[in-house]
């Protein structure tokens, strides 16, 4: 008898939770070290529960023009380490342990410090400065600032993210420099609060100093151009945030620096403003002309009537008339003209990126619209037979694609859904960069998302060269042909399909579909059909080609076929042209079997096209890329990829990527990683549902809820 040891119990989950934090505490000490000291002044203070603002303590606390009046210069400390009231602590301690953690992890920990606390310490003393002395004039808004006091350490957290900004790569540093300038524009404008003072002073002094303030931890910018997807996109964001605006300000006026914000708009006037604002941003965003002239029209306006009321004020107070002028709704009329002039600014300026047609001219001017297809399949052809191509080169003749020619007279394939240009594969030709900038610029030109999906690493790296991205989405799996023999114990599967066939009296024919009898191909189209209405779900299409793409003349097709002309299965190959117009391999497309055929056909039929290939002098074939699925996995894969992942395995059980993956794997092939080239992670939403599109571009709506659960 054996006796087992009992086994040690399993940790529990808090402990695996504590073993976690104390492993991003020692990543981020500083940070851990100051959210800390927030809890413990959040219960030392009753912050958590109770608001500092009208207590004794708060008074004592809080840093502000009254503290250093009264000598509590301590408060720059005391005051950084508490928030005013319970709500705030949510937002104070959340966004610095994000925030300020992040910049640490990029920065360092000395010099996230130094920046953090240096810069909160100047922003306070210098917002009290400022304060102190404006409000020597007769400003309410200065006044009142004067008699306030305030907690939190936002400022320096602000700093800290503008110093983080030059670490960050293009179109990301941009970004993040506009979000925190419209942070401090936008609360200093409409707010006009202590805080927002300082955020405002933090962002103006430390985005200048950024690459300074960050050292060796600096990204150098390649070039100060911006593409047009960028103008389009801060155009865009613009008009969200004064369509936001306008709906906080009626919903939560408040009293900024120039008077109370509440307005005498309707909710109805408000709802139609919105609505105009954000479709003109749809259109701002899409590059659409239209769009552009409106926006331009209503920003021109708004300067004009910012520029009257200037004008009005200034006559005024030198007449000494001000006490006859009414201006009302002052408080939220000038900084949405301030924004509206400072977005005139930025359309004049990127005019260039909005100059898409209409569909109407599309229509009629279709050299305007995203690219040709009439002749684009021959055109694929004659780039092929020059240029050759990577193993799924010949899908770019796929009647679905559009085409854009390049200078050489290659061609880039792609397809249009949802709003996302994505091209098939590598561009067929020499000029690789060339291709890559004339097709972003066209997607671009027609406000399209560009992208490149089952691209060979050498495409991916060309394409990183010049400011992609690129990310593995797929394996393609090269079987070579030179020396293959299924000997030996790895090859018995193989050899095992072999003999089957040949005791159920079934041979190999490897011919043109095209030209064979119709009886022939009456049984490919039913088996093909059995096949797809077992699955419940629509066939993908995109890379998986079927039945009408085996017609094509240069295509061939395998058939296992037995004494009685009943056909078993069916394999597709289609044709991998070298640069020389010769024909170096094949790459499998369709693989279906009869229901009641031998299980082993499809292995039999791979194995006979292998070496009847290989006695043609063919160097490879292909058993194609399976979509979602790979060979290796480690658990320091990007979240991108981890995501992918997890939607491989959710469509595993409908259309069985992994499992065709894992079949693949005995005839031992060399895996080739294919990836998904897209200019940044802004685009991967859009990109996805592009592409899932392209697969399925004729799924109905009880479709995608099917596959969906």
């Amino acid at each position: 008898m054996t006796v087992t040891a009992p086994s040690a119990p399993a940790p529990a989950p808090s402990a695996h939770r504590g073993h976690a934090v104390l492993a991003v505490a020692r990543r981020v000490p500083f940070t851990a070290v100051v959210v800390v000291l927030m809890v413990i002044g959040g219960f030392v203070t009753g912050a958590f529960w109770s608001p500092l603002a009208g207590r004794p303590l708060g008074a004592d606390l809080a840093f502000g023009v009254p503290s250093f009046a009264d000598g509590k210069w301590w408060t720059v400390v005391t005051g950084s380490l508490v928030a005013g009231h319970p709500a705030l602590y949510v937002l104070t301690l959340g966004l610095f342990a994000v925030a300020t953690g992040w910049v640490e992890l990029r920065c360092g920990t000395l010099r996230t410090a130094v920046v953090t606390i240096g810069f909160q310490v100047g922003a306070v003393l210098l917002t009290a400065g400022l304060v102190l002395a404006v409000a020597a004039t007769d400003w309410p808004w200065a006044q009142t600032l004067a008699a306030d006091v305030d907690t939190g350490f936002s400022a320096g957290m602000m700093a800290a993210l503008a110093m983080a900004s030059a670490t960050v790569r293009a179109p990301w540093r941009l970004r993040l420099r506009l979000l925190l300038v419209a942070v401090g524009v936008v609360g200093l404008l409409f707010l006009g609060g202590l805080a927002d003072l300082e955020h405002a002073l933090a962002v103006a002094v430390a985005l200048p100093l950024a690459a300074r303030l960050a050292g060796p931890h600096r990204v150098r910018p390649v070039g100060a151009t911006l593409g047009r997807r960028e103008w389009r996109l801060v155009a865009a964001s613009a008009l969200v945030v004064i369509a936001a605006i306008r709906v906080v300000t009626l919903v939560v006026p408040v009293v900024g620096p120039l008077g109370n914000t509440a307005s005498d708009s309707t909710v109805a006037e408000t709802v139609v403003s919105v609505v105009i604002a954000l479709l003109l941003a749809d259109g701002l965003r899409r590059g659409r002309r239209l769009a552009w002239v409106l926006g331009l029209v209503v920003g021109v306006l708004y300067l004009l009537l910012g520029l009257l009321v200037i004008g009005v004020v200034a006559w005024a107070r030198a007449t000494d008339q001000m006490d006859q002028v009414e201006l009302v709704g002052l408080a939220v009329f000038v900084p949405n003209a301030v924004l509206w002039s400072a977005l005139t600014g930025w359309l004049i300026a990127g005019r260039r990126a909005f100059a898409v047609p209409s569909r109407r001219r599309r229509r009629k001017d279709p050299s305007s619209g995203m690219g040709s297809t009439t002749d684009g399949p021959d055109l694929a052809r004659a780039a092929l037979h020059r240029y050759g191509g990577p193993t799924i080169s010949w899908m770019t003749t796929w009647p679905e694609n559009r085409y854009l020619p390049t200078g050489d007279g290659g061609v880039v394939a792609y397809r249009v859904h949802a709003g996302v240009a994505v091209a098939l594969g590598d561009p067929i030709t020499d000029d690789l960069p060339t291709a890559l900038d004339d097709f972003r610029a066209l997607a671009e030109r027609s406000g399209q998302v560009p992208c490149l999906f089952s691209t060979t690493g050498a495409l991916a790296d060309a394409a990183q060269a010049r400011g992609w991205r690129a990310l593995q989405v797929a394996e393609d799996t090269v079987v070579d042909l030179e020396g293959l023999a299924f000997t030996g114990k790895p090859w018995q599967a193989v050899r095992s399909a072999f003999n089957r066939a040949t005791k159920a009296g079934i041979e190999h024919r490897l011919v043109h579909l095209d030209q064979e009898p119709r009886s022939v191909l009456a049984q490919v189209r039913a088996i093909s059909e059995e096949w797809v209405g077992d699955k419940g779900l629509p066939e993908m299409g995109f890379t998986l080609g079927g039945v009408e793409e085996a017609l094509d003349p240069e295509v061939r097709t395998g058939l296992a076929v037995d004494a009685e002309g009943t056909v078993h299965g069916v394999t597709s190959w289609l044709p991998v042209y070298g640069p020389d117009g010769v024909v170096v391999g094949w790459t499998l497309d369709v693989m279906r079997r009869r229901s009641e055929g031998f299980r082993a056909v499809v292995e039999y039929l791979i194995a006979s096209a292998c070496l009847a290939f290989q006695a043609e002098g063919a160097r490879f074939v292909s058993l194609s890329g399976a979509p979602l699925a790979r060979s290796e996995r480690t658990d320091a894969e990007p979240v991108l990829d981890r995501a992918l992942d997890q939607l491989g395995a959710m469509l595993e059980p409908y259309y069985g990527f992994r499992s065709l993956h894992q079949f693949k794997a005995k005839f031992r092939p060399r895996p080739e990683p294919m990836f998904l080239v897209y200019r940044d992670e802004a685009d991967l939403p859009r990109v996805g549902i592009g592409i899932g599109r392209a697969y399925l571009p004729d799924a109905g709506f009880r479709e995608l809820i099917a596959l969906a659960r």
